[in-house]
């Protein structure tokens, strides 16, 4: 069974699951101006975190189902892939590889504009926001994620502050690397670069219960209400073609997947 969501759909903090109302199709009169409103503020992990903008929280898993699978595995790349500059100690501004997991960034002084990828969270705390000011205020967050497995995220250069909480070091990604894309992954990996990470293709995942899976396909790392193009809550068997056009593909909460076309 498929339940989708749009951009906008609220999210309840306690146990990231839809709220009321939030399950439909997207693009049925959403109004993503609307599903930009935060929720309350809370505590997590010592830090205060607003609510998720576009509210795409995924369901938490308990447990795993054969994570770390090995050869094409793409949850075997996320965890070997990348290196240290060994540079990293000098002047920030010249820094790659790692960006601190925990702290508040300046964009264009701490950090450089990019697309950075912290790996390895396995405990659910980590997050991050992207805030157009250093206000603290819910209207200057422009995208927030919390991240299981590997999350990706793109800092723009109109964002004024970056910040991370509970996360594994972020590390700059290149835009033109490339790799060896695999033909499985963990279903609860996180986001995948396509043609990177991941081949594209069709995928299936079996034995998912109780609408604990849950997948989007996004045109971006940016995170903000345009960015994905399909999402889904699935129970027992999820089939979901993954485009050459696609970005990243992100899993939460699925039994593994694997290339089935």
């Amino acid at each position: 069974m498929l339940t989708r969501f749009t951009a906008s759909a609220l999210i309840d903090p306690a146990n990231k699951r839809p709220s009321e109302g939030g399950g439909h199709r997207i693009g049925e009169g959403d109004n993503h101006g609307d599903g930009r409103q935060a929720h309350a503020e809370r505590r997590h992990g010592g830090r205060r975190h607003r609510g998720r903008v576009g509210e795409r929280q995924h369901p938490p898993r308990g447990g795993s189902s054969g994570r770390g699978t090995e050869g094409s595995s793409a949850s075997a790349q996320h965890d070997t892939t990348g290196t240290k500059d060994p540079g990293a100690s000098q002047a920030v501004t010249k820094k790659k590889v790692p960006l601190d997991g925990d702290g508040d960034f300046r964009v264009g002084r701490d950090i450089e504009p990019g697309t950075y990828r912290s790996r390895g969270n396995t405990d659910g705390l980590c997050h991050w926001e992207r805030a157009k000011d250093a206000s603290g205020d819910t209207d200057s967050l422009l995208a927030n994620d919390h991240v299981r497995g590997t999350g990706y995220v793109t800092v723009k250069a109109t964002d004024k502050v970056f910040e991370s909480s509970g996360c594994k070091d972020w590390e700059v990604v290149d835009a033109k690397a490339q790799g060896s894309p695999a033909t499985r992954m963990a279903g609860d990996g996180g986001m995948f670069r396509v043609g990177v990470d991941i081949a594209p293709g069709t995928y299936t995942s079996t034995g998912n219960t109780d609408d604990g899976c849950h997948w989007e396909r996004t045109k971006d790392a940016e995170h903000g209400p345009n960015s994905i193009l399909a999402n889904a809550n699935v129970t027992g068997t999820a089939v979901v073609t993954i485009s050459t056009q696609d970005a990243y593909f992100t899993t939460a909460g699925c039994e593994d997947w694997t290339k089935t076309a």
